[in-house]
């Protein structure tokens, strides 16, 4: 493939300094847990369901645990002690607080005990996440997978019925990866519906059950169409953690999951989203989950060749954060975006530029290319040939995940044969081209190397200013898509809960690194 000449010695300097960034905002959060970490906790113990009025058993739980000042050393030891005491499962134990038939307490017995108790439960539910990702290993083996880049398209009904027929027929069609958009506004409910559901609004509701239908349906296409079906939803929002875990118990093989997109376009604190992201993305790591970032959203409020350089340092703190939790390089789906104003002089020269740039600087990252929407309007004449250009970019820079073009993206929600010509439009741009990379040369001297070199130098610059005010400030400062948050604001600040000195929680034991730590399997 061609190859720009980039300085690797700026390369490490910028990722040494997002590395310093990384571990000021860990270092700033260390002594904190979240309400929502806690609530996926008890989910991977095994409580799930509502009680009469609807309200997650999860959610009673850990505000049990507030109003009597115990959340502090973590939701899972006062679960399972009462699990000792009274014989039973957490699930009868949630029921129980549930209806006010039990009071938790703290400990009062052999503390060590309840400890290794809660270590054994939870080594049962990681053999559960284990035997999830062998599956998916060995379906992927036997059935085999779309070249790349891989074809990524989106469901959106608010139906999850409706969503599994579209997603069906996509697969059919020659999608690779489906994704079910959440319905509006549920990244910020501090609580996780339940069941199956069929009301949503510009897409369908995250649920485990949800989540469990859609695998089940994508598991049949994959095998009447001989190749492996990936699916994708969203766990960023107030219950990252929960949706992490639901997606991991379920199968689901990618999570929108990015250390500042709920901060920055959402107005969630800012404290929560750091913690939450960490400990979602362990969930992540541990179930073979590739991550999706969001650092495409940049380019959708501020400029794309203007601010080019926020997206690749961006990209470079959130790569490190990953890394903290377990994941590896090629579970990190790092996202950018084709949306330079097709009206600027050389724009494709420049979309070329950093598409490449960020190919070389992450050559192990299964990247996540957006398609052109900022400047899409009523002529879907115009929009097919902008997909086609960015399905051109594509192919020619070695992208892995590729999220379909619609040409009516600024029109309506699109119909089902909208898609089929997206789909058409990218199989014959893949097809045609897909080998032009081994075929061509970047001029040294050249504008897409010069404009390279330009972002490179600029992204440096920025995180080595970062690396001295703090990302938290930075923030504040609209260093990113140009929007200013606090870090002392944002919704769910009051669920940001300080660890006392005997805080446990058995999952960060057996889930820190990753896929391939494999003790928790064996934990007794």
């Amino acid at each position: 493939m061609a190859q720009l000449i980039i300085d690797q010695t700026l390369v490490n300097k910028a990722r040494g300094s997002a590395q310093n960034i990384a571990c000021q905002v860990k270092q700033a959060v260390d002594g904190m847990t979240t309400v929502s970490i806690e609530r996926a906790s008890l989910r991977l113990l095994g409580i799930d369901g509502v009680n009469a009025q609807g309200a997650p058993l999860v959610n009673i739980i850990v505000e049990h645990l507030l109003a009597q000042d115990l959340l502090g050393q973590g939701a899972v030891i006062p679960v399972v002690a009462a699990m000792e005491r009274q014989g039973t499962s957490a699930q009868e134990v949630a029921s129980a607080v549930a209806c006010g038939a039990l009071v938790l307490t703290k400990p009062d017995g052999n503390r060590e005990a309840i400890k290794n108790k809660a270590l054994q439960l939870a080594g049962e539910a990681c053999r559960k996440i284990s035997a999830n990702r062998r599956q998916r290993e060995e379906m992927i083996q036997r059935l085999g997978k779309g070249p790349a880049p891989q074809l990524y398209l989106i469901v959106a009904t608010g139906n999850i019925y409706e969503d599994i027929k579209q997603a069906t027929a996509a697969a059919h069609q020659g999608a690779d990866i489906i994704a079910v958009i959440r319905t509006t506004g549920q990244s910020l409910l501090d609580y996780v519906p339940y069941g199956a559901t069929t009301e949503g609004f510009g897409g369908t509701y995250a649920t485990q059950e949800n989540f469990r239908l859609m695998r089940r349906a994508l598991d049949a296409a994959g095998e009447a169409v001989g190749r492996y079906i990936y699916l994708t939803n969203y766990c960023s929002g107030l219950c990252m953690p929960e949706i992490a875990v639901m997606g991991a118990l379920e199968r689901l093989d990618m999570m929108l999951n990015d250390s500042m997109y709920g901060i920055i376009f959402r107005d969630i604190n800012m404290r929560r989203t750091f913690l939450d992201q960490f400990f979602s993305r362990m969930v992540n790591a541990y179930a073979g989950i590739i991550i999706n970032t969001g650092e495409d959203n940049y380019l959708t409020t501020a400029d794309a060749y203007e601010q080019a350089h926020t997206v690749l340092a961006s990209q470079l703190i959130n790569e490190q954060f990953a890394l903290m939790s377990g994941l590896k390089a090629e579970q990190i789906g790092l996202g950018h975006a084709f949306e330079i104003n097709p009206d600027s002089e050389d724009g494709f020269l420049w979309e070329i530029a950093h598409a490449q740039l960020i190919r070389q600087v992450f050559p192990q990252a299964p990247l996540k290319y957006m398609p052109p929407t900022k400047y899409m309007t009523g002529n879907i004449f115009k929009g097919q040939v902008q997909d086609a250009l960015f399905n051109a970019a594509s192919v020619m820079t070695g992208q892995t995940i590729h999220l379909l073009g619609m040409m009516t993206e600024a029109i309506h929600t699109p119909l089902l044969q909208d898609r089929y010509l997206a789909l058409e439009n990218a199989r014959y741009v893949f097809h045609t081209m897909r080998h032009l990379a081994d075929e061509i040369e970047f001029k040294p001297t050249g504008r897409i190397q010069a404009r390279a070199n330009e972002v490179l130098a600029q992204t440096v610059q920025m995180l080595a200013e970062i690396e001295q005010i703090g990302l938290m400030e930075a923030i504040r400062r609209k260093m990113f898509a140009e929007i200013s948050r606090l870090p002392d604001g944002g919704k769910g600040a009051a669920g940001v809960i300080n660890k006392n000195d005997d805080y446990y929680n058995p999952f960060l034991d057996l889930m820190r690194g990753g896929a391939s730590n494999d003790n928790a399997t064996d934990a007794n």
